[in-house]
């Protein structure tokens, strides 16, 4: 295991250990719950446009809550691509396995920049991170034809119109800044909730 002196002369680790996979699967677990339990709004067809602004609103808590278990680069990037597999696993379109991979590494990267400390690099983190969802929605906006095919099949001409009508492209955007607003949202929210984790953590 490579590992390097620190300024306070002790020895610091620098790749990833059993525990520190331990908490990312866990975390990762609990992370995935509360998604896909919010996620399930998306039954009602105009409730599927909630979902990048909910989902990572509710599951603020418990990333803020893994952030204060993160000292070492690879953590988040782990846990973005274990969601993507599981997304996939459950049915969801190949898109998310792109974002779950891009998104979590420029939010590690940014995380990393702020030594894992910086409240302001753990916020910009959260949101940057946060847009791996938007490849849950890209099937809606940029595949349209293909994915609501499929979706007819599975859930009905009504509730596919319905979605369909209300995602025209022009409106990923909206999506974007949804998903960006609920994290942020999300972060303050679980910062409030873990106040004596995050001073035990040296967050500030």
């Amino acid at each position: 295991m490579e590992k390097k002196l620190n300024t306070e002369g002790g020895i610091k680790e620098r790749n990833l250990n059993a525990k520190d996979l331990i908490n990312v699967g866990i975390f990762t677990a609990i992370y995935f719950v509360i998604f896909f339990v919010t996620g399930m709004v998306g039954y009602i067809p105009v409730m599927m446009l909630a979902i990048p602004f909910l989902c990572p609103l509710t599951a603020g808590v418990p990333f803020m809550l893994f952030l204060t278990r993160v000292r070492k680069f690879g953590m988040v990037t782990i846990m973005g691509i274990l969601l993507a597999i599981l997304m996939l696993v459950f049915g969801h379109p190949w898109p998310c396995i792109i974002t779950g991979i891009v998104f979590p590494l420029a939010g590690d990267l940014i995380l990393r920049n702020g030594n894992f400390k910086s409240w302001s690099s753990i916020l910009l983190g959260y949101a940057v991170f946060s847009q791996w969802i938007t490849g849950l929605m890209i099937p809606f906006y940029f595949m349209r034809e293909t994915y609501f095919k499929s979706l007819r099949s599975g859930y009905g001409d009504t509730y596919a119109d319905t979605l369909m009508a209300i995602t025209p492209t022009w409106a990923f955007g909206v999506v974007v800044l949804a998903a960006a607003a609920g994290s942020v949202l999300g972060a303050y929210f679980g910062k409030s909730l873990l106040k004596k984790h995050f001073k035990r953590a040296g967050i500030a």
